[in-house]
């Protein structure tokens, strides 16, 4: 891999995938968060699918701290990790109030300090409500691609993002992420990636894809006509 293969591969990202965003929908900075940390082993789409009675409940900072855990629980358990994911929202809304004014930190430092805030979740938090990358949020299928299309040869997500960041220009940084998301979820998948429809095909040297595990779109096709 190099900078211009690179720049390559994130025109095609972008041209095939112009929408490409943070698929969880949030309204304000309290409500980014609190997805954010509900999506933890879990889908966008399953949080999706909660958060407007959530929302609607815990306006703010301030009614996320005041909340009883149980009350809470009983609202986010179809997520999975409910009564974790309870506590770090507290937590860190509480926390909130008394350290930051009830207002979402600036930094990845400050971001991390905060209950159930890893280094992925503070980098799409940071991206999103202030478009200031200090990394690149890496998560499965941000791993799983960047293994794939050979700008990494690393698996754990620290030295993933490194060494995507050496590859990518920083104004890229947040919307590579969902570029290669958006592309792992339609078409490199972590089971049949459908190759042969690939945009990145002519770039991509297929690592740790056997070819009896890629989706071609003969196959496809022979399957339509059953």
């Amino acid at each position: 891999m190099n900078k211009k293969k690179a720049a390559q591969l994130i025109r095609l990202l972008k041209r095939e995938y112009p929408n490409a965003r943070c698929t969880l929908d949030y309204r304000t900075p309290i409500q980014l968060v609190v997805a954010t940390i509900l999506s933890a082993q879990s889908t966008d789409e399953r949080v999706n699918l909660i958060t407007p009675a959530l929302f609607h409940k815990y306006r703010s900072v301030c009614a996320f701290a005041a909340t009883r855990r149980t009350e809470l629980e009983q609202l986010i358990e179809p997520v999975g990790l409910y009564r974790n994911k309870a506590k770090n929202i507290i937590a860190l809304t509480q926390r909130l109030v008394t350290d930051f004014h009830s207002r979402v930190p600036r930094t990845i430092k400050q971001l991390q300090s905060l209950a159930g805030i890893g280094r992925k979740s503070a980098n799409v938090i940071k991206g999103e409500l202030y478009g200031e990358p200090e990394g690149i949020a890496v998560d499965t299928h941000v791993a799983r691609l960047s293994y794939r299309l050979g700008l990494t040869d690393q698996t754990e997500p620290r030295k993933v993002e490194q060494d995507l960041m050496n590859w990518i220009e920083r104004s890229d940084w947040i919307l590579i992420s969902h570029l290669l998301i958006q592309h792992g979820r339609n078409t490199c998948k972590a089971r049949l990636p459908q190759c042969d429809d690939c945009v990145l095909e002519s770039l991509c040297p297929r690592n740790g894809v056997p070819a009896n595990q890629r989706k071609s779109s003969s196959a496809k096709t022979s399957a339509s006509k059953r």
